[in-house]
């Protein structure tokens, strides 16, 4: 199974083109940290309540980066809030994102692909080898907006980084948005993780306006 930060790049992937939607750096790092922080809650190792996010259980999962993840939070004697850790994680973690799509390349799901442009300029692609992983996941998130049912823990989490990344409109048509989005709201609530997350790129994306307006009046 590939874990939330794998999914979500895998998400984010133009499945013809071979390379990813452009999402800006910061948002992109929040994204992934808080699926590092959502995988450790899956394996019971943190958890959260409205003020902390903590420690529950020391022992490694035996993924090297989410063990180097909790090994911050552990290193860390007072509770701090899930806003604090997706900030440190997201900054803290080096080579995130190439770390997270070198594993998606490790286990066959992209490979590699070198070429020249104008013979001149170096362009890196990363087409799928197999796209079932990719096909498997916008599916399973489909089915369960469409279905009503209740969801469970790891789907919640997922639509909640989808919707946080603003990238709803990779699973589903123009179309559908009007018919989702309250049914995507509703599940993304129910995540506690997931709400720091989309606070925290909504937060990036209006200081970016703010500065892109800011700039535009100078």
């Amino acid at each position: 199974m590939l874990t939330f930060a794998e999914e979500i790049l895998l998400l984010t992937l133009d499945d013809k083109k071979g390379d990813f939607r452009p999402l800006h750096e910061q948002a992109m790092r929040t994204a992934l940290a808080g699926a590092l922080l959502m995988d450790l809650a899956m394996a019971d190792r943190i958890d959260t309540d409205l003020q902390h996010l903590f420690v529950i259980n020391t022992d490694p999962v035996g993924d090297p980066l989410l063990d180097e993840t909790l090994g911050r939070l552990r290193a860390v004697q007072d509770r701090q809030n899930a806003a604090y850790w997706l900030n440190e994680i997201a900054w803290q973690t080096e080579n995130l994102r190439p770390r997270v799509l070198q594993r998606l390349v490790d286990r066959g799901v992209l490979k590699v692909e070198d070429r020249k442009i104008l013979w001149v300029f170096a362009q890196r692609r990363y087409p799928l080898i197999d796209d079932r992983e990719v096909k498997e996941v916008r599916a399973r998130l489909r089915e369960l907006i469409f279905n009503k049912e209740i969801p469970d823990a790891r789907e919640a989490v997922l639509i909640g980084l989808v919707h946080a990344c603003g990238m709803i409109d990779t699973l589903f048509e123009e179309h559908e948005l009007p018919q989702v989005m309250p049914r995507v709201m509703e599940v993304a609530r129910l995540d506690l993780i997931g709400r720091e997350v989309d606070r925290a790129i909504r937060d990036i994306f209006m200081a970016m306006t703010s500065y892109n307006v800011h700039t535009i009046a100078e």
